[in-house]
């Protein structure tokens, strides 16, 4: 609706996770290299977190953009299956056949774990992202843990990358997972942004979206958005929209405090 009268591209703060978006904050940065080490150098079981919003799944889809060639990848995002079908949808996603008996967790396993060993002797790696990770329950938990132990003599045949939020933490210190939690040999979680990134943040993004010079934010108004959002790009989002709602309604090019603060209502109540 307001597309045209600012002269977007596309829309600025679509909530959907894009990398043509990516903005590399500080955080995302290091989060990024943590993943890329663990993968790298085969350490097994690693864990990305943070809040809801903090923009995990975006930076998964950024490692998978632009991950070497020679390490092959499996993406999981919505981890709500049994355990064999865990398994399928990896060995699916690997692009490796399913055996005859597809639905027995013996022959599945030793499926991928033959093409885990072939990879390895052709100097290939294999991760697998599971997104939404905190959605997993013990079994399947216990089910992850077990492709750990896909391994060489000398190293780990495949690394998991478990992401998730907050709980996923929590759920890592059930006594019955102590086996799993012992085995992730990286972790890193992920802040909201400071105020000077979520300014940068803003700017990036309405730069991708080919805004003209004259649409500004000033900053009384990014003030408040780092105030109501506590840095949580999902919600900056989703509240710079509303705000160039507000401002397409007023007809001006200027979103200040005001336009902000009657968007936050609106929003995020």
């Amino acid at each position: 609706m307001y597309k045209n009268f600012y002269g977007f591209k596309e829309n600025a703060f679509n909530i959907t996770s894009d990398p043509a978006f990516y903005f590399e904050s500080s955080q995302h940065k290091e989060a990024y290299a943590h993943l890329l080490y663990g993968i790298k150098n085969r350490k097994g079981i690693i864990s990305m977190t943070g809040e809801v919003g903090t923009g995990k799944t975006t930076l998964c889809r950024i490692l998978l953009n632009q991950i070497d060639e020679q390490i092959k990848t499996a993406f999981i995002f919505n981890p709500s299956f049994s355990q064999i079908q865990l398994l399928q949808m990896v060995t699916k996603d690997l692009g490796i056949p399913l055996p005859s008996k597809k639905n027995d967790k013996l022959e599945v396993m030793t499926v991928l774990n033959q093409f885990l060993l072939d990879e390895t002797a052709k100097g290939h790696n294999v991760a697998i992202i599971i997104d939404e990770a905190q959605n997993l329950n013990t079994h399947q938990l216990e089910q992850v843990r077990l492709l750990s132990n896909l391994e060489t003599e000398k190293e780990k045949l495949l690394q998991i990358i478990l992401v998730g939020q907050p709980e996923l933490l929590e759920k890592l210190k059930k006594k019955s997972l102590r086996q799993l939690n012992s085995r992730i040999s990286v972790r890193y979680h992920i802040l909201s942004l400071m105020r000077d990134d979520v300014s940068k943040y803003i700017e990036h993004r309405l730069r991708i979206a080919g805004a003209p010079h004259e649409l500004k934010f000033t900053e009384s108004a990014i003030d408040d958005i780092f105030n109501f959002t506590k840095g949580t790009p999902r919600l900056i989002n989703i509240l710079c929209e509303h705000a160039l709602l507000a401002g397409f309604v007023n007809e001006t090019m200027t979103i200040n405090s005001e336009l902000v603060r009657t968007a936050a209502q609106e929003a995020l109540g």
